[in-house]
């Protein structure tokens, strides 16, 4: 894309972009430390890091009682509409993922099989504000794809809502064990809390480092960096409503990166204005101001195709489109964690309650992968049979390919298969 074709009114600040090296040895050592001792290391971290040790690792059946019983009947009420609505979507989806069978030659029979993943593992984040909807995004699809065992982490200062939300949502066992070292544990087990096959769910920067040291031994779902938001928008859009929705991303964290770009020069200004004007009244200012001076930017852009051309390169977790023909502007496309079309399909509504998963690629992941979602707690895994007739169509190929590779156990593998009445001779090599 030609950087001449667009123009920052705002540009952000930029972020130091030299490695971490503390954080990656401190979670080398949390993981080495938590496999060696287990729970007494869980137990050990959540005194320095939460200023709280529980006795009791794994939440009882009388602790849920009674965080359900102190749950207040709205937001149990609008949880489980959350609940409810993850639910359908990705009972929807999983509705298109279906077994295969085909037989591609006379006797070659292959096809897949659609198969949930064992175990799980959940992390919910503790993080600035105790979101109710954070659970239902990773344990509600793990339900629906059929996961044997479902284990959710958080950590042990979390709201009390949230340990109810885990078990409404259908978490089969709740641990209070937050960071790093909850990924630890449950890439490699404890005492009291089981190894799991995958881990998914976001966190903090240390959560997210310890995810990519663990991986290899579990699967993962994605590394994650700050929230995103970006806004692609003509000369029809709400300066108002476009503050607004930055602004709603921004209050996340002081890293969230928060955007607009738009092919109107008015429409860029006023937004700029609009959201100063915001923040003098907006509870958040102290959070969201930061990010948006840190993080924001609104980028003018020469024409549509510029926009387009802008829009895919930065590849961004949310991407919200207000045009005068939204649905022609989102099918040009490609690059994105979940797409918002038109003024009404506010971020809000997918990060809270209508039922696409929140939890979504960052740091221009968006370019090769989606979001999580209930294909992420499957397997897709391929079998093959193969009767007599379909024997003689594959082996004399595999044979002569294998001896053109040099392969000879994998000639003779298949050249018994093609000539059984010559077995004793391939396998001495007579027929080399």
């Amino acid at each position: 894309m030609s950087k001449q074709r667009v123009q920052f009114i705002k540009q952000p600040a930029g972020e130091d972009a030299q490695a971490d090296a503390s954080l990656i040895a401190t979670v080398s050592d949390i993981i080495s430390n938590v496999r060696q001792h287990g729970d007494a290391a869980l137990q050990a971290y959540s005194l320095k890091f939460d200023g709280v040790a529980p006795e009791q690792l794994e939440v009882s059946a009388a602790e849920i009682e009674q965080v359900l019983t102190q749950l207040a009947p709205q937001t149990r009420h609008d949880s489980e509409f959350a609940i409810a609505q993850v639910r359908r979507f990705a009972e929807a989806q999983r509705a298109t993922l279906q077994p295969l069978e085909i037989e591609t030659l006379p006797g070659v029979h292959l096809g897949h099989r659609i198969i949930p993943i064992e175990t799980v593992g959940c992390y919910v984040p503790g993080g600035r504000y105790p979101i109710l909807s954070a659970p239902v995004m990773s344990i509600v699809p793990a339900v629906v794809a059929g996961c044997d065992n479902i284990i959710a982490c958080l950590p042990p200062g979390a709201h009390p809502a949230m340990i109810a939300i885990c078990h409404l949502a259908g978490a089969h066992r709740i641990f209070k064990v937050g960071g790093a070292q909850a990924i630890a544990a449950m890439a490699y087990g404890t005492a009291s809390l089981p190894a799991v096959d995958k881990i998914v769910g976001p966190g903090n920067a240390f959560v997210n480092e310890a995810k990519r040291q663990v991986f290899g031994k579990v699967g993962i779902d994605a590394l994650a960096g700050p929230s995103e938001i970006f806004i692609v928008a003509d000369d029809s859009a709400d300066p108002r409503v476009l503050a607004a929705d930055l602004l709603a991303q921004a209050e996340h964290d002081v890293r969230t990166r928060v955007g607009l770009a738009t092919t109107s020069e008015r429409i860029a200004h006023e937004t700029l204005r609009e959201i100063e004007a915001q923040l003098s009244s907006l509870p958040t200012a102290k959070t969201a101001g930061e990010a948006w001076q840190r993080q924001g930017e609104i980028v003018l852009c020469a024409d549509e195709d510029a926009m387009v051309a802008y829009t895919d390169e930065i590849a961004t977790e949310h991407l919200q489109i207000h045009a005068r023909d939204p649905h022609a502007l989102a099918a040009r496309i490609r690059n994105y964690g979940s797409l918002f079309i038109g003024q009404n399909a506010s971020v809000v509504f997918s990060d809270k309650c209508c039922g696409t998963n929140h939890t979504l690629p960052t740091m221009a992941a968006a370019r090769y992968t989606g979001g999580l979602w209930v294909g992420a707690y499957l397997k897709t895994c391929t079998h093959q049979w193969i009767d007599d007739q379909g024997i003689a169509a594959i082996a004399a190929p595999a044979v002569r390919q294998s001896r053109t590779e040099g392969m000879q156990a994998h000639r003779r593998a298949a050249q018994i298969r093609l000539q059984p009445e010559k077995l004793d001779a391939i396998l001495r090599g007579a027929e080399d």
